[in-house]
């Protein structure tokens, strides 16, 4: 792994269908989000690369930016039923930033090994140099990880 991404992992207690189908509505992303920032979510359940949907953020929740509430939209950059998601997203900051989040799903004695990731890699200089990157510490998503199992085990 390089210094502009981080992975977490996490053994889950449910198949990996189950926490796929979690991973790719609207709402379970709001559902499991450990930063705070996600308020709530707007659109379908993503079935392809290339789909969308919104979901209203407020940045007050991690108190470096003074952003306040936005919207932001999800734009599916990897999708594979049951195995991969992944994601970039499109804001007020335009052109958009370029990081990617994910995640990766195997089968495992437990039920699914989980992997979460966060890219920032792509990022441009320009925006490098007004925001501290990674926004979301690798804390968060092992926080978020935990969550996702304590949402699909039930």
């Amino acid at each position: 792994m390089t210094t502009e991404r981080f992975e977490v992992r996490r053994e889950v207690a449910a198949p990996p269908a189950k926490v796929f189908a979690l991973l790719c509505d609207p709402q379970g992303h709001v559902a499991i989000d450990s930063s705070g920032m996600l308020q709530s979510a707007d659109g379908a359940p993503v079935r392809a690369v290339g789909d969308e949907f919104v979901v209203h953020m407020d940045r007050e929740a991690l108190g470096d930016v003074p952003m306040g509430k936005y919207d932001v939209t999800v734009i599916i950059t990897r999708f594979e039923p049951d195995t991969r998601l992944e994601w970039t997203i499109s804001g007020t900051i335009q052109p958009p930033i370029r990081h990617l989040y994910g995640y990766r799903l195997a089968p495992s004695e437990t039920g699914t090994l989980v992997t979460s990731y966060y890219d920032w890699s792509q990022i441009e200089q320009r925006y490098r140099d007004k925001v501290s990157f990674p926004i979301i510490p690798e804390t968060a998503l092992r926080a978020t990880l935990g969550i996702l199992a304590r949402t699909v085990e039930r």
